[in-house]
C-alpha cells in the first residue's frame, strides 16, 4: 500500500505516519527528515538546502523530485510506504500521480496549528516562528491545489485533524479499510 500524508505542519502527520506504519507493517517516510538528514551534510547540496529549510522556502520541484523519487527506489520501501510532506506542489503531484494509492488530509485550522507547534519542544532550526509562518502561507498557497488534485482524481481521503491522536487515527483506518 502506498499513502501519503498532507496536512499543515503541526497537523499530526508524523504521529500519523508512525502509528500507520506500526499497523500497517509499512514504512513511514518524511520528506522534511529526508532534507533535514541531507543538510546536514557538509556539501554544498547539504549547505543550500539548510538555508533553504531555515528559511522556510519549498525545495524547488526538480530537486524535491529526484530526491525523494531516488529515496523511494531503496528495497526497503518496495512493498509500500506511508509518505508525509510530499507531493506539496501540483508539478510534483501530477510526476507523482500513478505512485499514490491514497492520500489523506488530516485537516487542521491554521490557528490550531499554531498552538500545537507552539506547544512543542523543539531544536530544529527551521521551527522559528517565521518559518512556520512561512510554511503556513506556502501551503495554503502551493499545496492546497494538490489536495484538490487528488481530490478530483478519487484518491483524497479527508479527516478532521482537530481530533485526539485516537480518534484520527480511528477514521484514517476506517478509510484505508473501505
Amino acid at each position: 500500500m502506498k499513502l501519503v500524508l498532507i496536512g499543515i505542519q503541526g497537523a499530526g502527520k508524523s504521529t500519523q505516519g508512525n502509528m500507520l506504519s506500526a499497523e500497517l507493517g509499512i514504512p513511514y517516510l518524511s520528506s522534511g527528515h529526508v532534507f533535514r538528514e541531507m543538510a546536514k551534510e557538509k556539501t554544498k547540496l547539504g549547505r543550500w538546502l539548510k538555508e533553504t529549510l531555515n528559511a522556510g522556502i519549498l525545495i524547488p520541484d526538480d530537486t524535491t523530485l529526484e530526491i525523494i523519487l531516488t529515496y523511494l527506489k531503496r528495497p526497503e520501501y518496495s512493498k509500500g510506504y506511508i509518505l508525509d510532506g510530499f507531493p506539496r506542489t501540483v508539478p510534483q503531484a501530477e510526476a507523482f500521480a500513478d505512485e499514490a494509492e491514497k492520500v489523506i488530509l488530516i485537516d487542521v485550522s491554521d490557528r490550531e496549528a499554531l498552538w500545537r507547534i507552539s506547544g512543542r519542544v523543539s531544536d530544529r532550526e527551521d521551527e522559528t516562528l517565521n518559518a512556520i509562518r512561512k510554511r503556513i502561507e506556502l501551503f495554503h498557497e502551493k499545496t492546497e491545489p494538490v489536495i484538490e488534485y487528488y481530490r478530483q482524481h478519487g484518491k483524497l481521503i479527508d479527516v478532521n485533524g482537530e481530533q485526539d491522536v485516537e480518534g484520527v487515527f480511528a477514521d484514517i483506518m476506517k478509510h484505508i479499510k473501505a
